[in-house]
């Protein structure tokens, strides 16, 4: 699962975007870049808050 997503909020160019939200499953924007000031948690760090819940 460490796989990359792009996805239409973490885009950078999402505020104003004519197709947001509007690609099916499966399709990549070709325009995507992803925004920098976004954050992007380590996977493991993901995986551990999982489990201290259960």
């Amino acid at each position: 699962m460490n796989e990359k997503k792009d996805i239409c909020i973490i885009c950078a160019y999402r505020e104003n975007c004519q197709k947001r939200f509007s690609l099916k499953a499966g399709q990549k924007c070709i325009e995507f870049a992803r925004d920098l000031s976004i954050k992007e948690e380590p996977v493991n760090s993901i995986e551990g808050k999982k489990t201290e819940k259960t």
